[in-house]
């Protein structure tokens, strides 16, 4: 018995991940929990494939995807204001609705987005998808296990805005990250766990990198989730672009106004990479469950230990049901190979044993296929049983036998696993043609429930097509009534037609519900994409009859198990009779010939143009299927795709690996777990895109000699600076070829293919640019899968034929001697009249040096308005760049900094002053005070931002307004820039009778007032606006409004 001990504790350690048992399946988060853990492999979701390995750049050179994922949870959570009735915004995907608000530049976000989408339905929201997109980074990267809580909601419209922007003063992030819920401390936290991936590209922030190094990194390992970004940034060694001399000149390190905005206390216990690691975890699950108000998230969900997916019946023609699916099992702990079996027994539909002409009533499942996800590892047992129809199903239970003897039950915590025969959705009768959406479904209703409506409901993606580029599609869902038809046996079929709109049917997912609401039967979230292109028709059958349940039995559930969130896989039997058939390659199908084992593409199918999957394909009925197209290939042996172009990331792979036969013919393979069965017109093309060439068995992706006019050169690296080839505008397109390219750039000397889908031309190579080895341009065209396009920093580089290449065509960097003719230099004022200048002083402890009075200004700070600003008080100082604070006295705990030097930032406007730094201020003296008391102030003076009484356009001052009860005030229209002022509002707020200005740079327009809103005293609208440093523009949750009718 020793023995077996070990296999035990790995056993029971399949429900102690958590600690908690399996949920009562099925559950609400299922769909989600297979995107997330079951990502590679049998059934895979591929969530993961364009974050992994983390340094993949899938949406561009430089651009770490899994940062911008990480991203994307920011700026979609960053709304979220705390102070409104309960909370407003937060982790909802607003972020859709927000990419052209001048806070989320970049085309991350909207990469991100895209991708996503692909897994939208109404079982995973966008905002669930955001949120498990940071767990997948933050893991795919190395990172901590962020505990992943479901059940977020979408929303329908942009959300307030206030995503923190590197210009903000120190003050203005404590502020804006207090909105959001988060100490000083925890925005420190977030900010350095959120900085280490990626880069800070010039694209976005050209003041910050010049536009020829293109992107810099935080830290010196941007493609892995340490503590670099920390430790560097301590050590005074780090290149944190958002830390570094060019972006203080231009006021926007927000890195080093955040990190020391506690004088450097937090950032220093994040030094250990432990300490590290558990802080990142905690506080980014603080940042996805941000939510709005009414959202209740999940407990944190984790991977089922034993969970069976896509079970399914289907009514055969002798009166029987087959019973298919698959029992999943997490071998995290315990290993795939000590499992014997899986046994499944089931209750007949009154609970009772009735199983026909079986002894009893279960069927035995071994191992047919495995998945991982980054932490676990799943083994798939394939479920096919023949039920009596007569005597049906209603539950089931599952036993877990181990070689070594061993076993363990499952039961679903007491409850059985259900499985309605009540409603059947019969995919053998019903059809999806991909191209036009036109959807034919059947399905089967018990007899004793005829008398009920029974309804097909669609739920669909529609693009958007809006004006601001929304690239999440719409979720719709259409109710369609079936009509009734035949009766066999104990049940009836109905069958409808829909054509599903958007070009996305693909995505579709489709249930049946036979009653309304909390009481139907249904057979629900079934793929659409799992049904063929043809409708079969149902042939034999039984006398009608009528049906006598048991009062006993429950037979409706709220969640119906035939829950779906893959293509099925094919499913064989465990037994095998002598004589059959041998399956062997397939040289040619009809116009086509087989071209070989062939991989998908990473995280996109290797053929986009139509999909179908069905339990009877075959070579010859997928080939039917792709009529017209120039590829078409079989997978898991029940799948078909058709194309004309291979996926650029697709590669050819081992014949043998393609080693699973087709549902339809044993004869044929169709096919493997991530592997094509790929064939290949011998007729013409029908695109440019593709390859000229015929395919053959053994043709592959080669390097090409030549391409018209011009000549390999080899592999070649980019510039040092730049671009090797920067003579004309680059072309990126899908549907790039080396032809292309070469057409493209035709006249110049040479022409190169980067990144798959990128071409470059030119008449010489910028410095730097050297050979590399021809094993570095990896990537096939992204139009000609047999062609190499480069890779990434990699050119398929081609010149001219007619041209020899001589090292006088490389260009030489210079270095310009010019120096500036101008005189005036930045140094220190000694004199502010009537102020002196005392020092750099540093910030009190916990506290301002200089509470009395102050302002900020990101474009027009200078010592004199701060001078006049603070008329009649002793003390001036400036801070940050765009700061000012006044008073008669310093704080006890402020002192004079070491030296001088660290009052080094420039002042935003002028930029041959000095306006003190980080925690430190340029500290200014007079022996002239007219306000002893340190309260009050001398009078409007030029620096000093007032409230105007008028505005341009008839707008007059109403009040300062509160925000609403868990709204915004003004809501009809919405803008928020960095340009801000008031008259930039009124004019955009010119049909409504009331703007407002907030928290510096947002405007809100409308008629009225949302309920809540209230006048608040005049004195708390006293944030300057950000593009006039006169004007006030509100304040957090106070908006400056103004009125035509005041």
């Amino acid at each position: 018995m020793k023995t077996k001990a070990p296999v035990l504790a790995g056993l029971l350690s399949l429900a102690a991940r958590t600690g908690k048992a399996d949920p009562t399946w099925p559950a609400p988060i299922d769909h989600m929990e297979e995107i997330v853990y079951q990502l590679q492999g049998f059934k895979g979701s591929l969530f993961n494939d364009i974050i992994t390995p983390c340094n993949n750049e899938a949406a561009g050179p430089g651009r770490i995807t899994a940062s911008e994922w990480l991203r994307v949870g920011f700026h979609d959570m960053s709304p979220h204001n705390r102070f409104f009735s309960g909370g407003t915004d937060g982790l909802d995907a607003s972020l859709q609705f927000e990419l052209n608000n001048g806070e989320n530049t970049g085309p991350g976000h909207k990469t991100t987005l895209e991708f996503f989408a692909n897994y939208l339905s109404s079982r995973s929201s966008m905002a669930d998808l955001i949120a498990a997109g940071v767990y997948a980074s933050v893991r795919s990267c190395g990172g901590p296990v962020i505990p992943l809580r479901l059940g977020r909601k979408d929303a329908t419209r942009a959300g307030g805005g206030g995503v923190p922007q590197p210009q903000n003063s120190a003050f203005t992030f404590r502020s804006q990250f207090d909105r959001m819920g988060f100490t000083q401390t925890e925005m420190i936290q977030l900010v350095a766990c959120g900085h280490t991936l990626g880069s800070v590209h010039s694209t976005e922030f050209p003041q910050i990198v010049p536009a020829e190094i293109g992107h810099i990194p935080f830290d010196s390992s941007r493609a892995g989730f340490d503590n670099k970004v920390v430790t560097e940034y301590v050590a005074r060694n780090t290149t944190n672009p958002l830390v570094s001399k060019a972006a203080a000149d231009a006021g926007r390190n927000s890195d080093f106004k955040v990190f020391n905005s506690d004088g450097n206390a937090t950032i220093n216990t994040l030094t250990d990479p432990t300490v590290f690691s558990n802080t990142c975890r905690t506080v980014l699950q603080k940042m996805i469950d941000v939510v709005p108000a009414g959202v209740t998230l999940t407990d944190p969900i984790a991977p089922y230990a034993v969970k069976p997916v896509d079970m399914q019946l289907t009514l055969n023609s002798d009166g029987t049901f087959s019973l298919t699916g698959y029992i999943r099992v997490r071998t995290t702990a315990l290993p795939a190979d000590s499992i014997k079996n899986v046994v499944l027994t089931w209750k007949d539909r009154n609970g009772g044993n009735s199983c026909g002409s079986s002894v009893t009533c279960s069927t035995t499942a071994t191992l047919q296929g495995v998945s991982a996800g980054f932490d676990d590892t799943f083994g798939f047992f394939p479920i096919q049983a023949t039920i009596p129809a007569s005597s049906g199903i209603s539950s089931f239970t599952l036993a877990l036998n181990l070689n070594d003897g061993s076993s363990q039950s499952y039961d679903n915590n007491g409850n059985s696993y259900p499985m309605s025969d009540a409603v059947v959705l019969q995919k053998p009768q019903s059809c999806l043609l991909q191209g036009s959406g036109a959807l034919t479904v059947s399905a089967l209703v018990r007899n004793d429930l005829v008398d009920l409506p029974v309804n097909l409901l669609v739920s669909y993606l529609v693009p958007r097509n809006t004006a601001d580029g929304n690239p999440v599609p719409a979720l719709t869902e259409s109710t369609i009534p079936m009509a009734k038809g035949d009766c066999v046996g104990q049940y009836t079929f109905y069958s409808a037609s829909f054509t599903i709109p958007g070009g996305l049917s693909h995505n579709a997912r489709i249930s049946v519900a036979a009653g309304s609401n909390a009481n139907a039967y249904t057979d629900a979230f079934n793929k659409a994409s799992d049904l063929s292109g043809t409708c079969g028709t149902f042939t034999g059958g039984t006398t009608c009859s009528d049906v006598t349940t048991s009062s006993v039995i429950t037979s409706t559930t709220s969640v119906p198990p035939s829950s779906s969130t893959s293509v099925p896989a094919t499913t064989t039997s465990s037994s095998s009779s002598t004589g059959s058939p041998t399956p062997a390659v397939k040289p040619t199908v009809g116009g086509y010939v087989f071209v070989s084992c062939w991989t998908e593409g990473s995280g996109v199918r290797a053929l986009t143009g139509a999909a179908y999957a069905y339990d009877e394909m075959t070579l010859e009925s997928c080939m039917a299927n792709c009529t017209g197209f120039d590829y078409w290939g079989t997978e898991y042996g029940r799948e078909c795709y058709c194309g004309n172009s291979l996926a650029a990331s697709s590669t050819e792979a081992a014949v043998e690996e393609c080693n699973m036969v087709c549902g339809g013919d044993p004869t044929e393979f169709c096919g493997a777990g991530n592997r094509l069965e790929l064939y290949s017109t011998t007729a013409t093309r029908t695109s440019t895109a593709t390859s000229t060439a015929t395919a053959t068995a053994t043709s592959g992706p080669a390097i090409k000699p030549t391409v018209g006019a011009y000549t390999r050169v080899g592999c070649q690296t980019e510039a040092t600076a730049g671009r090797a080839l920067s003579a004309k505008e680059v072309f990126a397109n899908d549907d790039m070829t080396l032809e292309s390219c070469a057409a493209y750039c035709e006249g110049f000397t040479y022409f190169g293919a980067e990144y798959g889908r990128e071409c470059y031309c030119g008449n010489n190579l910028n410095a730097g640019s050297v050979p590399a080895p021809d094993s570095e341009c990896n990537m096939l065209c992204a139009g000609d899968a047999l062609e190499y396009c480069g890779a990434g920093n990699r050119l398929e580089l081609y010149r001219l034929s007619t041209v020899s290449l001589s090292t006088t065509e490389v260009v030489t960097s210079t270095t310009s001697t010019t120096s500036a003719s101008a005189t005036a230099t930045l140094s220190r004022n000694p004199i502010v009249s009537p102020y002196s200048f005392v020092g750099c002083w540093t910030e009190g402890t916990g506290v301002r040096a200089l509470s009395a009075k102050t302002y900020a200004s990101g474009t027009d700070m200078t010592l004199e308005s701060c001078a006049a600003f603070c008329a009649g008080y002793k003390y001036f100082g400036t801070e940050y760049s765009a700061e000012c604070y006044c008073g008669n006295t310093l704080d006890a705990s402020s002192s004079e900094a070491p030296s001088v030097d660290e009052c080094s930032m420039t002042c935003s406007g002028n930029p041959l002053q000095y306006c003190g730094g980080p925690n430190r201020l340029e500290l200014y003296e007079t022996d002239t005070v007219s306000n002893p008391g340190g309260g009050g102030g001398g009078g409007e003076t030029p620096g000093q931002p007032t409230q105007p009484e008028t505005v341009e356009g008839g707008w007059t001052f109403y009040k300062c307004m509160t925000e609403a009860n868990g709204a915004r005030a003004l809501d009809a229209k919405t803008w928020a820039d960095d340009t801000m002022t008031l008259e930039g509002c009124a004019s955009f707020c010119e049909d409504y009778e009331y703007f407002g200005a907030e928290y510096g740079r947002e405007c809100y327009c409308g008629n009225s007032f949302a309920e809540g809103a209230v006048e608040a005293p005049a004195s708390e609208c006293s944030m300057p606006c950000a593009g006039d440093g006169e004007q006030l523009c509100g304040n957090g949750n106070r908006l400056s409004v103004y009125s035509k009718t005041a």
